[in-house]
C-alpha cells in the first residue's frame, strides 16, 4: 500500500495529511481570516480591552507582592489577567501571531491587514492600559510604590544581551500560552496554562512591550523617576525581540508543519470548506 494510501485509511479525512495537522490548519486560517477582516471600530474596541484585561492582571499582580514579596506568587495572580482575555475575547499584542499569519498565507487575508492588526492592538493596549492604570493610581494610592520598584526593575537591565534574551522568551511564552489556549476547549486547561504562563512571565522578569509597559505607565502616574525618553528606548527593544519571539521561535516552525495545506487552501487544490467540514 503506498504511503499516501495508507495515511487516508488511518485518517477520517480524505486528504493526504495526519487529521491533527489537517485541524489545526483549517481552524488557524478561519479564526485568522476573522481577525484580519474585523471593522475598525470591532479592532480597536477588542485591543482596548484587552488593556482592561491585562490591567486587572496588573491589579492582582500588585496586591500579591505587596502582600506577599513574591514574585513567583504576583506572577500567578498576573494570570487572571490572561484568562480575561481568552474568556472576554479581546487581545493582546504577540497573543495571536499564529492566526493572521497562516489566513495570510492561506490566501485568506493581506500582508497589509495582518499589519493593520498588529499595529492597531499594540496601541490600543497601550491606552486601554493606560486609562485602567490612571484610575488604579488615584484610587489606590498605598500600592505605588509597589508599582514603582516593578516597572523600574523592567526598565533597569543589566545588559542589552540579557535585556534581548528576556524579551525573546516574553514573545515566545505569550504566543505559545495561547496557542495551547487553543487547543482545548477545557476551561481547566485555560486557568493552569494561564496560570503557568503569568508565573513564568512575571517570575522570571521577562519583557513584555504591552504587559510592562501598562505597569510602567502607572509607575510614571504614581512620580517614578522615568522619562519618556527612557520609556521610548526600552519600548523600542523589547517590542522588535517579542516579535521575533513569537514569529521565529513559535509561530514559523508551527507554519513549516502545516505548509502543505496553507498552499493547498490558498491555491484552491484544498476548498477551505471541504477542509473545514473533513477536520470537523
Amino acid at each position: 500500500m503506498e504511503e499516501r494510501e495508507q495515511r487516508r485509511n488511518l485518517g477520517d479525512s480524505d486528504f493526504d495529511i495526519e487529521d491533527a495537522l489537517l485541524d489545526e490548519a483549517v481552524t488557524t486560517v478561519v479564526k485568522g481570516a476573522e481577525r484580519l477582516n474585523r471593522k475598525w471600530p470591532e479592532l480597536v474596541i477588542t485591543g482596548v480591552f484587552g488593556g482592561f484585561d491585562v490591567g486587572l492582571g496588573i491589579l492582582a499582580m500588585v496586591l500579591v507582592k505587596q502582600a506577599t514579596g513574591s514574585d513567583i506568587l504576583a506572577g500567578m495572580a498576573f494570570g487572571v489577567g490572561l484568562l480575561a482575555l481568552k474568556l472576554a475575547h479581546s487581545e493582546l499584542f504577540t497573543e495571536e501571531f499564529l492566526l493572521p499569519l497562516n489566513a495570510v498565507i492561506a490566501g485568506q487575508g493581506t500582508w497589509l491587514q495582518m499589519l493593520r492588526l498588529w499595529a492597531v492592538t499594540l496601541v490600543t493596549n497601550l491606552l486601554g492600559g493606560l486609562a485602567f492604570m490612571a484610575i488604579v493610581v488615584v484610587g489606590l494610592p498605598g500600592y505605588r510604590q509597589t508599582m514603582i520598584d516593578s516597572a523600574l526593575g523592567y526598565i533597569d537591565q543589566p545588559s542589552l544581551p540579557v535585556m534581548i534574551a528576556l524579551a525573546l522568551l516574553a514573545g515566545a511564552t505569550i504566543t505559545l500560552s495561547t496557542r495551547m489556549q487553543q487547543g482545548s476547549s477545557d476551561d481547566v486547561v485555560a486557568v493552569v496554562t494561564c496560570t503557568i504562563s503569568g508565573l513564568l512571565v512575571i517570575g522570571f522578569g521577562m519583557l513584555h512591550g504591552a504587559l510592562n509597559a501598562i505597569i510602567i505607565f502607572g509607575a510614571m502616574l504614581a512620580g517614578a523617576e522615568i522619562s519618556i525618553g527612557d520609556f521610548a528606548q526600552w519600548f523600542a527593544i523589547v517590542i522588535p525581540c517579542n516579535m521575533l519571539g513569537g514569529l521565529l521561535i513559535i509561530s514559523l516552525p508551527r507554519v513549516a508543519r502545516t505548509l502543505r495545506v496553507l498552499r493547498g487552501i490558498r491555491a484552491g487544490s484544498i476548498p477551505l470548506e471541504t477542509a473545514e467540514e473533513q477536520a470537523a
